[in-house]
């Protein structure tokens, strides 16, 4: 599904056309979707489902689709890539960014381990590489812990998958996701990880770091000055209109640490551009 949208997405084209393509790769191998698919020019919304809007040269596309196989169980992908040939050489940077958080947090999947913590040495991640941009400023730790980084990152980094593309959950997060000593934030960003417990072997899990440009979270923010010992308003004025990347992979808990469900899916900047 992934490459099928890759593969034909193109300016001139509506999300509704590439997205319909992507239900038809399904039900062509006798599954179906496990969810709606996402797919979007307007990634820095977080599940913006695909409409008529006309894709143009210098956007990228957030494509975030899944299917369920003949024993109904659900997988879970998302890919951001450009429009045309290639990213531009800001979103390259942003997307190296994602990418170097995603890789990082995937390395530190192990039993025993919170996910939670997982969730924050991604989100460390990611304010490194926004320093490295001037967006953002000081100590990483630090800023993680006074919730800094959630201008950009205000979701959870991942959740549980199994019969449902959230396995579980609708018995309520506090349940599945927590245990009766860790509970679950109610902090902006913390409250929205489904996931914090410590990890098990047969645990099969997502990682799906991502930044988010919001125009109106911006304003706001900058408004207010909020964190703006960690943030560099001046500059992130400039990335109003950027938009959203994001990139997940699915993975199984083992004894000694995970692995990667499926066969790997073309993510490194020159395998995205070679796909173009």
């Amino acid at each position: 599904m992934q490459l099928k949208a890759q593969e034909i997405a193109r300016p001139g084209m509506t999300e509704y056309e590439v997205s319909a393509q992507l239900q038809a790769v399904a039900v062509a191998h006798g599954g179906q979707l496990s969810f709606p698919s996402i797919l979007t020019v307007h990634g820095e919304i977080l599940h913006n489902h695909a409409s008529k809007t006309v894709l143009k040269e210098g956007q990228m596309v957030l494509c975030d689709c899944g299917a369920e196989n003949e024993m109904c169980y659900a997988g879970d992908l998302t890919r951001t890539f450009p429009v045309g040939k290639s990213f531009t050489s800001l979103q390259q940077d942003v997307y190296s960014i994602v990418l170097n958080a995603q890789l990082k947090a995937a390395e530190a999947l192990k039993p025993g381990i919170l996910y939670k913590d997982v969730h924050l040495l991604a989100c460390e991640h990611l304010v490194l590489g926004l320093s490295d941009l001037g967006l953002m400023k000081g100590d990483p730790k630090q800023a993680v812990a006074e919730g800094a980084h959630t201008l950009f990152f205000q979701c959870g980094l991942g959740h549980m998958m199994g019969l449902d593309i959230h396995d579980m959950e609708n018995l309520g997060e506090e349940y599945v996701g927590y245990t009766a000593e860790l509970k679950k934030s109610k902090e902006f960003g913390l409250k929205s990880l489904r996931l914090g417990r410590a990890l098990e072997p047969g645990f099969v899990v997502t990682v799906e770091p991502g930044l988010y440009f919001i125009p109106v979270l911006i304003d706001s923010w900058s408004a207010e000055r909020k964190h703006a010992e960690f943030i560099n308003y001046e500059k992130v004025k400039q990335f109003r209109d950027f938009g959203g990347i994001r990139i997940e992979d699915d993975y199984v808990i083992t004894t000694t640490g995970s692995r990667l469900l499926g066969p790997p899916l073309i993510k490194t900047l020159d395998e995205v551009h070679a796909n173009r």
